[in-house]
């Protein structure tokens, strides 16, 4: 049986450990390690899309960072309960064009028993930025 540790019930420090887990696998941007945080038949909603399946999930995770290069992320833990997280976030990145962003977002996170994240929410919001204005470097 697969696990990802911490398990929940979380509590403050191991929803916190999670959360940090989360924002270093997707800093790494390598979709096979990501994915591997998910279920089989993990359930995504991302700004407009749905998502459904591990496989789906390393596909788009693929797409994404084809468009969004030297993509920087940073997350924090907004609340917990039992199995069930809400995080903020922000990230940057720049498109082909050399625009950059700033990506502003919630996200809602459900675990199963072994600590696999079985259906997660995401609203995200981009701001296009000037280079000069980046917070993460």
């Amino acid at each position: 049986m697969e696990q990802k540790h911490p398990l929940p019930p979380f509590t403050m420090e191991t929803a916190l450990q999670k959360v940090q887990l989360a924002e270093d696998a997707w800093n790494s941007k390598e979709p096979e390690r990501i994915a591997l945080a998910y279920t089989i038949d993990t359930e995504w909603r991302n700004r407009t899309e749905f998502i459904n399946g591990r496989e789906a999930v390393k596909e788009f995770l693929k797409g994404k960072w084809e468009k969004e290069l030297d993509y920087k992320l940073k997350k924090e833990l907004w609340g917990f309960r039992e199995n069930r997280m809400a995080v903020r976030f922000e990230y940057e990145y720049h498109n082909a064009d050399g625009q950059w962003f700033r990506a502003y977002g919630n996200e809602n996170w459900e675990f199963d028993e072994n600590g696999l994240m079985r259906k997660r929410f995401a609203s995200i919001n981009d701001l296009p930025i000037d280079e000069k204005d980046r917070k993460f470097k």
